[in-house]
């Protein structure tokens, strides 16, 4: 059996419209977005009337991936005030881009890792971060998280203290609440209130647009299986050195063999042989309590061995013989030992 992820798509430019990654994110900062004003009990544009004028809604996207930009996006044509964060210094351009202020501690120069995903931050970094996060939060009305690390838990970006230092009324959108949540009072799969908040923890955001969401993940496969299929003969034709199947294929044949994967040691099998081996000893000596003396396996197992030897003499001349040799404590095991043959009532 061959198992492919798509999940382990390389971000190469051949690659971008297989990324099920992308494109489902880029659904989901969308969603989130929606759902916010959903839930925002106040306008989010600016509007002047001759009643008086709305100020618009303050919106913070923390990370400016591929998620965090279309949630930028999304509220910037709702007509939010839109500001955003990220540790890498990249995004920075692509924020203002789209109309919305970066900001960036200056004790944080850049933190890009692999594949366009950000590395995890020492802790003096997390420091400043959080430092940043806690003094521009506060006076915020709705706050997009989407920071994600692969292969670990989401990084925790909000503490309980910041949540409670927003305004009544404000909501948070935790678009990594899957996997554990860039807020410390989300929880996966539910909407709470805290303080006043209101907190979003959707785990399948795209979901809930599901027409789109099939759509492009329906191209997405389509265009990767059209790589493994020989036009000209019409069939089946995997070119397995090929770095797009390299990348995602998990399992052939029934034997992993993903690079991440396949050099994991299986668990050793070696400790249930010792314990199976030490079962018939325990036996023999729960046969002799005379043995119960012993404080080490050894001397336990040393009688279990003289058991059947005993059986077979006199039960009155063994009897003196371990009398002699050991303490008078060993004499009740040993006249216990006559009486197991001989006990027929």
């Amino acid at each position: 059996m061959t198992a492919v992820v798509m999940e382990f798509m390389p971000r190469i430019t051949r690659a971008q419209v297989m990324d099920i990654l992308s494109s489902q994110a880029n659904l989901a900062g969308y969603q989130g977005v929606i759902e916010a004003a959903a839930v925002f009990d106040r306008a989010m544009p600016m509007m002047m009337t001759a009643a008086g004028t709305v100020r618009p809604a303050k919106a913070f996207v923390m990370g400016a991936g591929v998620a965090g930009l279309q949630a930028i996006a999304t509220a910037k044509r709702l007509g939010c005030v839109v500001s955003a964060t990220d540790v890498r210094a990249a995004a920075g351009e692509q924020v203002e881009s789209l109309g919305a202020k970066f900001i960036m501690t200056e004790a944080l120069k850049d933190a890009s890792g692999t594949g366009g995903y950000a590395r995890e931050l020492t802790k003096d970094e997390q420091a400043a971060q959080a430092e940043l996060v806690a003094g521009h939060i506060s006076k915020q009305d709705i706050v997009i998280t989407t920071a994600l690390i692969p292969g670990r838990p989401a990084p925790k970006l909000v503490t309980k203290a910041m949540v409670e230092s927003m305004p009544a009324g404000s909501v948070i959108v935790d678009l990594a609440a899957e996997r554990g949540g860039n807020v410390e009072l989300t929880q996966p799969g539910k909407v709470v209130e805290h303080n006043g908040v209101t907190i979003i923890g959707y785990t399948n955001m795209q979901g809930r647009i599901p027409t789109t969401a099939s759509q492009l993940y329906a191209r997405n496969l389509y265009a990767f299986l059209e790589t493994l299929v020989d036009k000209k003969e019409k069939k089946l034709a995997i070119n397995w050195e090929d770095e797009l199947v390299k990348a995602t294929v998990l399992t052939r044949d029934g034997a992993i063999v993903h690079p991440n994967f396949a050099n994991v040691a299986p668990a050793a099998a070696a400790e249930p042989v010792a314990v199976a081996k030490d079962a018939p000893a325990k036996t023999g000596a729960t046969k002799k309590p005379a043995a119960a003396k012993a404080e080490t396996s050894d001397a336990v197992a040393a009688p279990a061995k003289k058991a059947p030897a005993k059986k077979t003499a006199a039960a009155t001349e063994a009897a003196p013989a371990e009398a002699a040799k050991k303490p008078a404590a060993k004499k009740p095991a040993a006249a216990k030992k006559p009486a197991a043959p001989k006990g027929a009532k």
